[in-house]
């Protein structure tokens, strides 16, 4: 009679799997709660100490580890290993269905402790299902409740499920495994502080397979961090429109990190990773006003962000324009009613209500990873200094804080020229930074007079306050650190301009 080992955590749809595999004439065998749970619907189950000989130990810590299972587990179906395990009493087993302690669900909940976290590492489960699943050609190896209908399926047509599909079993147990491993690995390497460990595994699961990627010829998928920031866009629920692109994720996880900055209401125009427009005010409505007026042609086909929820007013304004995405808290029904009138434009919520939590940031590189800290570098965290005669009014030091916010999120090389309401002008990802600062004065236009500039680093000579002096500028604020911070200063003084160094530098590559 050939044998099926159940023991499962999940047991979703394991009772009825149980029920097809007893009726196609497997005997059972199965531990602790699983055990109880198919012989309370009426299947014949052995447990497993009547296989191992030997009872469940040190609180349940120790019931499989025993050649009477691993035995049955990875012999080959040859003579020689046939004889071996005949000699020593052990029967092969056919099926093992088996799904881990939930070591993820356990260190996700708030309050955990580290003795509850422990506990919860599945040591037996792993060990059996990496030895099925090395064995594959002769056992079937399931842990994925997805897979039960497939493998009785087969078993009812062919008498047996097929080396193909006990492989690609094999191979899904042996990614499970991995992942568990990882997200092990990741929680002690935390407990203890390790900051550079000698290797690091990061684990993801698939959220949706995309049309393409950044190009229509380039194949991709989007992957989310099951542990992750559910202040993301990774664990953002959509409402409504079309599947979200590659570069509508990249775009929105943009929008999202530069909202995450701002207490106040705001509105985030994205196009393309840079900010094309931030505005803030007293509520959605009149920062979005702000956001669109500082560059009402770059917004077109744009994502919007807000961190206050949208109303009817604001929607209506928003449906005036073509945007791909708009994400906020949340939509009243009535601007949920104008809104989904647009078949296609893609409308998500985050729980801007859950706590900021700061992930490592990654960045694949051919044959490696790059890994750092997220930018979460404030101005309350800087080294705040005026260099200058003059000091900044209390209006330039609005208008300061908020170009300080915005060039953060910027491609470098970077300049922002605003004022205390919303953004005026961006010059990104330029390859000098006078360059850059002549972009965003000549989008702002006459609006720079009396108006703000940030730069993203430090001034490497004068031209660029003297860019700013002639367009109007009356405040920068900056890194400093420069051989040269010198002529910037006295070019400043110069013209007047109220001059801040922060200390800090905000690349963004």
């Amino acid at each position: 009679m050939k044998r099926a080992l159940i023991s499962v955590s999940d047991k979703t749809g394991v009772v009825d799997f149980a029920k097809e595999l007893s009726q196609l004439g497997f005997e059972i065998i199965s531990t602790g709660g699983t055990k109880k749970a198919l012989e309370n619907s009426g299947i014949d189950v052995i447990g497993v100490e009547e296989i191992t000989g030997f009872p469940e130990i040190l609180e349940g810590r120790l019931k499989t580890l025993h050649p009477n299972v691993h035995g049955g587990l990875l012999a080959k179906r040859i003579p020689e290993h046939e004889t071996q395990i005949q000699e020593h009493g052990i029967s092969p087993i056919d099926i093992v269905c088996v799904n881990l302690y939930p070591f993820q669900q356990t260190i996700a909940k708030k309050d955990v402790t580290e003795e509850e976290a422990i506990e919860n590492i599945d040591i037996g489960g792993p060990t059996m299902l990496r030895a099925a699943a090395k064995n594959f050609e002769y056992v079937t190896v399931v842990v994925d409740a997805n897979d039960y209908a497939n493998v009785v399926a087969e078993l009812k047509e062919q008498g047996k499920v097929s080396t193909e599909t006990n492989k690609a079993l094999a191979a899904k147990v042996f990614r499970h495994t991995a992942a568990y491993d990882a997200q092990i690995a990741a929680y002690m390497t935390n407990l203890v502080g390790e900051e550079n460990p000698e290797k690091v595994t990061y684990t993801y699961e698939l959220k949706q397979t995309l049309r393409y990627g950044e190009n229509p010829h380039q194949k991709a998928s989007f992957y989310k961090d099951a542990l992750g920031s559910s202040f993301s866009i990774a664990h953002a629920t959509q409402l409504h429109g079309k599947e979200l692109s590659y570069n509508n994720i990249h775009d929105a996880d943009a929008a999202l990190q530069m909202v995450k900055d701002f207490d106040e209401p705001v509105a985030v125009a994205v196009k393309h990773m840079n900010p094309c427009g931030i505005g803030v005010g007293g509520s959605a409505f009149e920062a979005f006003k702000k956001a669109y007026e500082a560059d009402s042609k770059s917004i077109f086909g744009g994502i919007i962000a807000f961190n206050r929820p949208v109303d009817k007013e604001t929607a209506q304004l928003l449906h005036e324009i073509f945007l791909e995405i708009v994400i906020a808290p949340s939509f009243t029904q009535e601007a949920l009613e104008i809104l989904t009138t647009k078949k296609n434009i893609r409308l998500l919520t985050v729980p801007f209500t859950e706590e900021k939590k700061t992930e490592k940031v990654l960045t694949s590189v051919e044959g490696g990873l790059l890994i750092q800290d997220q930018d979460t570098y404030t101005l309350t965290n800087a080294s705040v200094k005026v260099v200058t005669k003059r000091e900044p009014s209390e209006q330039e030091w609005e208008a300061l804080k908020l170009a300080w916010k915005v060039v953060k999120h910027v491609k470098s090389n970077a300049i922002v020229v605003s004022n205390h309401e919303r953004t005026l002008g961006i010059g990104a990802g330029q390859m000098n930074r006078v360059g850059a600062a002549e972009i965003a004065l000549t989008q702002a236009g006459e609006l720079a007079k009396g108006a703000v500039l940030s730069s993203d680093a430090f001034f490497p000579m004068d031209d660029t306050v003297e860019a700013a002096a002639k367009a109007g500028i009356t405040a920068i604020i900056q890194p400093g650190g420069s051989i040269r911070d010198e002529d910037s200063i006295k070019k400043a003084d110069e013209y007047g301009i109220a001059m801040v160094f922060t200390g800090i530098r905000h690349f963004k590559h």
